[in-house]
């Protein structure tokens, strides 16, 4: 048998599309729901290794630099040891005293060359001590993190392999019934799904009342439902209301 052109179907119809198009996506909803926060814990771990990879790699440049540092300040130390050798030497052979004087300020200039580089020297290995800290710290972080993530991939995969094929099943069963639906309903079903708890867009009147935000509905308006001629909101949550029998239709 053919399927009817979306202009043709009675409105009717279109609730019952509508209606079963809510049971269909609540379904796989549920499916979602089993996966949880585990795609955003598996997001936000991947995340935070991303964060801790980048930070290491800047430690290790930091520390780097402080080592070439440090080397570099052993050289003027052993350039300024040099050169007081020399100026020690020529004052062995001065011809007056103020050439001694001269090479004695050289030398105590040279001297005090020495004090601030060993100063530096130690300034710079406590902070490479510190960086090398962070950097175990951050080692340690990132194996604990990386072990959370395989854990957490690990039980996200079981439970998508293990609902895969439902959910797909699931969702080309959607698509079918979308088709019989005309895209201004579609829209504002998607709309009103997106807003609404639980993700129901469609409900049937329960006890009187709307089966979404539970306000009771007055009688002619629940005939009006049942009569299923137009397409019916609900005034308090704005859910497209129909009757509890339209599933058996």
């Amino acid at each position: 048998m053919a399927k009817k052109n979306t202009k043709e179907l009675t409105v009717e119809d279109k609730l019952k599309a509508l209606y079963d198009l809510q049971q269909v996506v609540s379904e796989i909803d549920k499916i979602r729901t089993l996966r949880g926060e585990l795609p955003l814990e598996v997001q936000d771990l991947e995340d935070e290794l991303e964060g801790l990879e980048t930070r290491l790699n800047n430690l290790n440049e930091e520390i780097k630099n402080l080592n070439d540092a440090i080397v570099g300040k052993k050289n003027e130390i052993k350039e300024a040891e040099l050169l007081i050798k020399k100026y020690e030497a020529q004052q062995s052979n001065v011809r007056n005293n103020r050439e001694y004087d001269s090479l004695s300020k050289e030398i105590e200039f040279q001297k005090l060359e020495i004090e601030l580089c060993e100063k530096r020297i130690k300034e710079y290995t406590n902070e490479l001590n510190s960086k090398k800290e962070l950097v175990e710290t951050s080692k340690t972080l990132y194996e604990e993190r990386k072990k959370d993530l395989e854990s957490k991939k690990s039980e996200l995969d079981e439970i998508i392999n293990e609902t895969r094929v439902e959910e797909e099943k699931l969702e080309k069963k959607a698509e079918t019934i979308k088709k019989n639906i005309e895209e201004r309903l579609l829209t504002a079903f998607e709309r009103i799904r997106k807003n609404a708890r639980n993700g129901l867009a469609v409900v049937t009147i329960q006890r009187d009342a709307c089966g979404g935000c539970f306000n009771k509905i007055p009688p002619q308006r629940r005939l009006d439902i049942s009569s299923r001629k137009k397409v019916i909101v609900c005034e308090y949550c704005g859910r497209i209301l129909v009757d509890d029998e339209i599933s058996g239709k």
